[in-house]
This record gives structure tokens, sequence and C-alpha cells, in this order.
């Protein structure tokens, strides 16, 4: 689990890259480097207000993945405390 003051969705990655999306850790936020076609699917699930996954890795990485979940909460208060 990874805090992270902001973050930031890149569109540009190519599906030739070889990579499902990737993740990093850039000065106090998260950048997170996807596809076309998952940008479109998060801003439909960003107006829809439903909770998304990204899987990052490459394509034949097997079990060893990370993930980025976009989660909705109820209650907002409690999360950002601090």
């Amino acid at each position: 689990v990874t805090g992270a003051s902001f973050v930031v969705f890149n569109g540009a990655l190519k599906t030739s890259s070889g990579f499902l999306a990737k993740s990093s850790i850039v000065e106090d936020g998260l950048m997170v480097q996807i596809t076309r076609e998952t940008m479109e699917s998060l801003r439909q699930a960003l107006r829809d207000k439903k909770d998304f996954t990204i899987t990052c890795g490459t394509t034949d990485a097997g079990d060893a993945k990370e993930y980025v979940d976009i989660c909705w909460v109820d209650n907002e208060e409690k999360t950002n405390e601090g």
C-alpha cells in the first residue's frame, strides 16, 4: 500500500511496450502510465462512480503484478484525516 499526495494518469503507454501498465513514485505522488483503452475505461468508471483496478507489470510477468485500485468510499472524512 502506497499513500500519495497526488496521482497522475498518463494515457500514452503503447500496447507494443510489453507492459499492461506502469506505476512509479514521482516526488510525493504516483504516476500511472496506461494505454489509451485503459484510460477510456478509467474515465467511464469515474463518471459512473465505480471502483476500478489497473493491473501493472509486463504482459509476460505471470503472477508478479502490481495493482492500482481506485475505490469510492462513503465517508471521506476518515479517509483523508492527517
